[in-house]
């Protein structure tokens, strides 16, 4: 299943987007958005949230 951003705990500080290695995350209105088709469900950036925002479905 691929990652989950919850948006009310995103604070946009792209933390996910340089750890990602599968390129999966962008930005959308300042907070993280993942791309369930190219996620490739590794969890590294759910390891690399600072606040926790990220979680694996």
């Amino acid at each position: 299943m691929p990652a989950k951003v919850t948006d009310e705990k995103c604070t946009g500080c792209e933390a996910c987007i340089d750890a990602c290695p599968a390129e999966a995350i962008k930005m959308v209105d300042g907070k993280a958005v993942v791309d369930a088709e190219t996620c490739v469900d590794c969890g590294v950036c759910v390891d690399e949230c600072p606040v926790g925002a990220i979680e694996m479905e």
